[in-house]
């Protein structure tokens, strides 16, 4: 068994997910063998406490991919599908609420099958590809972040909430947990994450990233002086792999109207950019994902700001990364 037939069997393939599409449709179809990187979606939506709606995010990202926005950036002067090749697998395979009614038996199933992401992504490393992750609650960067951690990262979180309680809800692995418990377990340590667009956390979040020298820059901070942070950007990344965990709510409450938990004092997407442009060029992506995208009442506008910030990173970061 090779290992697209290995990975087929964790996956519902796009055309068969509610979208019923593949991410962007471009134009020049692309193999997996052929492929600089393997998208796939993670539809989870179980621990998240407040709004609902994350299980929508692959089917909001690739409908607005496919259906809405063309690939061509003005910006940028470049054709996305030329800069990177791009291989939607389709979305992890779960089990639904319809299957298993009881609630704790059904987060415990599905945290077995979001652990497979150890598997899946090191296949695709292994055949000298970078993961895309398309979420789902926050929860699933745990798995992700750990299943690469051994070739020392530094993250670039971006978020609006610190996500380091060490347990919430009585959960210990849950959406507002992955990066306390990635560093409590040594996976990574806390100068090798920077987290952008900070504005929500409790006190023993604050102390735990101040304590593991967290790299922290607030939206307050950003918006103060953006420049002095691009250019701490730029001087962290040098010549560095890096792993990008994208939370949607770090953008400004009213550009996230589905998501989950929206904050105010945020960034926009102008901002965005700039910070994707001041990551250093000798950098090196080797995982994506993007995070708690939600669509509620036909309203797609989180697909389109995910789709186009991913565009916006693929465009200024995409290199062979192995």
């Amino acid at each position: 068994m090779n290992s697209l037939e290995t990975l087929e069997h964790f996956f519902v393939a796009p055309e068969k997910t509610n979208s019923k599409c593949s991410f962007g449709d471009f134009p020049t179809k692309i193999t997996f063998k052929e492929s600089d990187a393997i998208l796939y979606g993670i539809p989870l939506d179980i621990t998240t406490t407040f709004g609902k709606g994350t299980s929508y995010g692959p089917e909001a990202i690739r409908v607005t991919s496919s259906k809405q926005i063309e690939s061509f950036l003005l910006d940028e002067n470049q054709e996305i599908y030329e800069k990177i090749k791009i291989y939607d697998i389709g979305d992890l395979s779960l089990v639904n609420s319809k299957i298993n009614r009881k609630y704790e038996k059904l987060l415990e199933n599905n945290l077995k099958r979001i652990s497979k992401i150890n598997k899946i992504n090191s296949l695709i490393r292994k055949e000298k590809k970078v993961p895309i992750i398309l979420g789902g609650e926050h929860t699933l960067s745990y798995f992700s972040i750990k299943s690469l951690a051994h070739e020392n990262p530094i993250i670039i979180h971006f978020d609006a909430h610190r996500d380091m309680k060490p347990m919430y809800d009585r959960k210990k692995i849950c959406h507002t947990t992955p990066f306390f418990h990635l560093i409590d377990e040594g996976h990574i340590t806390g100068d090798n994450i920077i987290q952008l667009g900070i504005r929500q956390s409790d006190k023993e979040e604050n102390d735990m990233a101040t304590n593991n020298r967290v790299n922290t820059f607030t939206g307050w901070e950003i918006n103060k002086d953006i420049h002095k942070v691009t250019r701490k950007i730029r001087e962290l990344t040098n010549n560095r792999n890096i792993y990008i965990t994208f939370d949607i709510d770090v953008y400004d409450i009213c550009y996230v109207p589905c998501t989950g938990t929206p904050e105010p004092f945020g960034l926009n997407p102008f901002q965005i950019i700039e910070i994707l442009k001041s990551i250093n060029k000798s950098a090196v992506v080797i995982g994506i994902d993007m995070v708690e995208v939600a669509v509620k009442n036909n309203d797609f506008r989180e697909g389109t700001l995910a789709t186009q910030t991913l565009y916006r990173i693929f465009s200024n970061l995409y290199k062979k990364s192995m």
